[in-house]
């Protein structure tokens, strides 16, 4: 008996078909996920890489309530077309510490994954109160409105933003007790030049610390905003990165 009447034996009989389908999809299942949990982590780690000050992931928080995702992404593939406009490609360590991520399915505005540092805080600030005075060609709505809306970052009974540390912490975002604890002096400090930023330096690597919406008085959602985006791409110096493969 030859091997295509052999095989036509299988696909006569509902039977035997089903059983090897089954067999053949167990067997590439196997070979493709038992790897997976002799491993600590399937995220490379990275050098510079830490959790969001508390004012950057209130400014998060802002980011993800206005949609910006639905118009901008956060993820530059390995094509040579985007790593050239945006910048090296993202890895996986950049959005550890997402929940959700931002990746984003659509472009109307450019790729964020590495806006921060790009252009000054002053820029971003004119660009969120009137894009087009920037970009003529902008289809952004104005945000002008939380240049003048106050951060809502502590309520008289509840820390809000110490709330959000504790609740990132018990998805497996590494914020200690310290942390938690110094949440709210962490957010004022990293809006105001003037107070004392050690501690705030002492937690987070690597911190930008500025009155990013130029209005000394308050701590608004513009501030929180643009520090989250001051910060995108940054953590990791891309001149002396080499991916773990590269030593094997």
């Amino acid at each position: 008996m030859g091997l295509l009447e052999k095989h036509g034996i299988i696909e006569r009989n509902a039977t035997l078909l089903l059983v090897g389908s089954l067999l053949v999809v167990s067997i590439g299942g196997i070979v493709e996920i038992a790897p997976l949990f002799y491993l600590e982590s399937t995220i490379e780690k990275v050098e510079g890489m830490r959790p969001y000050t508390p004012l950057e992931l209130a400014g998060r928080d802002i980011y993800i309530r206005e949609g910006c995702y639905l118009c901008h992404s956060q993820m530059i593939r390995p094509f040579r077309d985007e790593v050239e406009r945006f910048g090296h490609y993202s890895l996986a360590a950049e959005s550890m510490y997402d929940h959700p991520f931002q990746w984003g399915s659509k472009r109307t505005g450019p790729d964020l994954a590495r806006v921060g540092d790009r252009y000054s805080s002053k820029w971003h600030v004119q660009h969120l109160v009137d894009p087009r005075s920037v970009v003529p060609e902008s289809v952004m709505p104005t945000y002008a409105f939380m240049k003048n809306t106050v951060l809502e970052y502590s309520l008289t009974s509840n820390n809000l933003i110490s709330g959000a540390l504790k609740a990132n912490a018990m998805v497996g975002v590494p914020y200690n007790q310290d942390m938690i604890d110094n949440a709210t002096a962490d957010l004022l400090a990293q809006a105001n030049p003037d107070l004392d930023s050690s501690g705030l330096e002492s937690r987070y690597n690597n911190v930008r610390i500025e009155d990013y919406d130029g209005n000394p008085d308050m701590v608004t959602e513009m501030d929180a905003l643009v520090a989250y985006l001051q910060m995108l791409g940054t953590l990791v110096d891309f001149s002396t990165y080499e991916p773990e493969a590269n030593y094997r």
